[in-house]
């Protein structure tokens, strides 16, 4: 699976990383209304704005954020129950999940140019296996998950893992994002970030955030590669 990515990265010297909810997949408020779903079912009466606010984040980290909303410590068991809650919310909803405009060409474009990508997502691994099932991901593209490092974003491992897998240092990738969380572990990583905005963050938060560059959605970013160093033959 590695041999691939290692070639094409002889032909290109940058290769992209990017974040799955929200910046590949329409999926941001199907997590938000999963969340709401899970907290309310255990007795958390938090606003919906407040939960968007921290989609991006790991499940755990998430979870663990709320003290500060609640103004208390949340029980080991409750954490759990409250990140299974989630999870099973999220699969009742992952039907109305679609790929966003662009997605799945630009995904496309990179494969037949030889740009090396990966995803890196903040998701669990059976989480992350029902969005990429819609984004028809190829098998041997490398797909990182918070099951597989120590620390979810905003901390780099899941990008810096992302590029150890693609065979490249991460000065070498763009790392595309829809969030403050992705691009914040963007500049821990010492990756370039480029920001999207169909997630749901404005163009000022994700540049403040370190944005290299902001486009629409993934159908307005295809169109600019060029802007990125990236090439396109035609």
């Amino acid at each position: 699976m590695r041999g691939k990515p290692a070639a094409m990265a002889e032909r290109h010297d940058a290769a992209m990383i990017f974040d799955l909810d929200g910046t590949l997949a329409d999926s941001v408020y199907q997590h938000v209304a999963a969340w709401d779903t899970s907290l309310r079912e255990n007795g958390i009466d938090l606003s919906v704005w407040r939960i968007h606010r921290k989609i991006g984040m790991s499940g755990g980290l998430f979870v663990r954020a709320l003290r500060r909303e609640l103004g208390h410590d949340l029980a080991p068991e409750l954490v759990a129950t409250l990140q299974r809650g989630h999870s099973d919310a999220y699969a009742k909803l992952v039907d109305g999940v679609r790929p966003l405009p662009g997605a799945r060409e630009l995904l496309a474009t990179l494969t037949h140019e030889g740009v090396p990508w990966a995803i890196a997502t903040s998701g669990s691994r059976d989480v992350a296996a029902r969005t990429l099932r819609i984004l028809a991901v190829p098998a041997d593209v490398p797909v990182v998950t918070r099951t597989d490092v120590a620390h979810a974003k905003p901390n780099p491992d899941l990008f810096l893992e992302a590029a150890r897998r693609l065979n490249v240092e991460p000065r070498s990738a763009f790392v595309v994002g829809d969030s403050i969380w992705d691009l914040l572990a963007a500049q821990r990583a010492g990756s370039l970030g480029i920001g999207v905005l169909s997630g749901g963050y404005g163009n000022d938060e994700l540049q403040q955030a370190g944005a290299y560059r902001v486009y629409d959605d993934p159908a307005d970013l295809l169109a600019h590669l060029d802007e990125l160093g990236i090439r396109i033959r035609g």
